[in-house]
């Protein structure tokens, strides 16, 4: 008996008409088994989620006109907080924004007193992407393409070579005349001068120049009179000012002809665990000055989105509610707060996925893993529906079947079952009863129903 025997059933028809690459699912395959999110081809199992998805491009237009967004994504662990998170990230890149991602620690914060939010900062430069450089790494790319850009421009509308020696002069005019737009905010002369710093050290070919610059943008240096020695630049980004660099940034972004600057801010219920009373109401002061300059407009092109549980939102002793101008900003008002969802506040707090879908979940993953490792897919719609069965009387309570838990299970199920032809789907999850499991019972039953089961 071969694996595809094994699998096979009465649905073969679902690996056939996949069409994904081998390295796509090899990242699905990967991630999903190791119980973490995938970094692409998340729209290959994405199911759920459209109100928020939809709320959350409204905001990405009103970023992509000028204007700025702040959103808490809140779900318990094994929600989907970070697959959201992470889905709207690939949109926002095919839709032409800048990202950055970064998962908040005990090392990393936004603000403290050992540089932990530099290290932020430093995070989220090195998570810095675009849809030519999804995974990171993209801010040398971005300057390169700023100037190419702007070198082809004069090139065109002047009629001149590469060669011209007109050519450098003019570029240089165009790059300060974006640069002083930076001048006026916070910062941004220095901010401006480190600019045209990088654009000398690529006129003269002078790469300790531009690596130079590279360092001090992406906030490594350490002291000032380093900073002043290489670069005539005498402040440097630290703890207390990255997040206005991460404003300048913004604004810069629109400049050179990007939507804007998308930040993913994940893992904030470790800003909840912090002990010390006076080190968290300071990181919960940095997440109110980022709610007021996005919601007020002192931040252009800038988009905030921090991932976290209810807890780490609404216990009112060490919560963001327990900060009053942040609970008074933040609590639910009387009508979204009476059971109804109300995706255009600043809290999107997200629903454990129904059986229905993490039933569609399953289908989806059974035909990648299928196609991955070149069988035909077959476990039948019965067999999926008795494994949820399984899963919810097993785990007993509803609120503790979560979607991690049974993708990870599946997973493990997929490949013991591809490894081991000899063993049967019914060996490993059992004999199917005559109903469904007590616990979640209606639930299984609209499922059931829905499938003709």
């Amino acid at each position: 008996m071969s694996s595809s025997d094994n699998l096979s059933g009465a649905n073969p028809s679902g690996a056939n008409v996949l069409k994904i690459p081998k390295r796509i699912t090899t990242a699905l395959v990967n991630s999903l088994t190791a119980g973490v999110v995938p970094r692409i081809g998340l729209e290959h199992i994405a199911v759920g989620r459209r109100p928020e998805v939809e709320a959350i491009l409204r905001d990405m237009e009103n970023i992509a006109d000028g204007g700025a967004a702040f959103k808490l994504i809140t779900g318990k662990f094994g929600s989907g907080k970070s697959f959201l998170l992470q889905i709207i990230r690939n949109y926002a890149m095919d839709r032409d924004f800048v990202v950055a991602d970064a998962d908040l620690s005990p090392e990393r914060r936004l603000v403290g007193t050992k540089g932990q939010g530099l290290a932020t900062y430093r995070e989220l430069m090195s998570h810095l992407s675009t849809r030519t450089r999804p995974d990171g790494g993209a801010l040398e790319i971005m300057l390169q393409k700023w100037i190419m850009t702007l070198q082809q421009a004069v090139m065109q509308e002047k009629g001149c070579g590469p060669d011209d020696p007109g050519l450098a002069g003019e570029v240089e005019q165009r790059i300060y005349a974006v640069a002083s737009g930076m001048r006026g905010l916070v910062h941004g002369f220095d901010f401006a001068k480190v600019l045209a710093s990088y654009w000398n050290g690529h006129k003269l070919a002078d790469d300790g120049l531009k690596q130079d610059s590279l360092r001090w943008l992406r906030g490594e240096f350490a002291t000032r009179t380093e900073a002043r020695k290489a670069l005539g630049v005498g402040v440097i980004i630290d703890d207390d000012n990255w997040y206005d660099y991460m404003k300048l940034w913004a604004e810069f972004t629109g400049a050179i002809g990007y939507k804007g600057l998308l930040l993913f801010i994940d893992e904030g219920v470790n800003l909840y665990k912090i002990t010390n009373s006076i080190s968290r109401q300071s990181n919960y002061e940095k997440l109110l000055t980022m709610f007021n300059d996005t919601m007020q407009g002192k931040a252009e092109r800038l988009g905030i989105f921090v991932g976290g549980t209810p807890q780490f939102v609404e216990d009112h002793r060490r919560g963001l509610f327990s900060y009053e101008a942040l609970r008074s900003r933040l609590v639910a008002g009387r009508y979204a707060g009476a059971g109804l969802n109300n995706f255009t506040g600043p809290i999107i707090a997200l629903d454990m996925l129904s059986h229905e879908e993490i039933l569609i979940l399953l289908q989806k993953l059974r035909d990648i893993h299928a196609l991955h490792y070149g069988y035909e897919a077959g476990l039948t719609q019965a067999q999926l529906v008795h494994f949820m069965e399984e899963a919810v009387g097993r785990l007993g309570a509803e609120e503790l079947l979560t979607a991690r838990e049974v993708v990870r299970d599946f997973m493990d199920l997929l490949h013991t079952l591809s490894q081991h032809p000899d063993i049967t789907f019914e060996q490993l999850v059992g004999e199917r009863t005559s109903r469904p499991a007590e616990t979640g019972q209606n639930e299984l039953d609209g499922f059931l129903a829905e499938f003709d089961l």
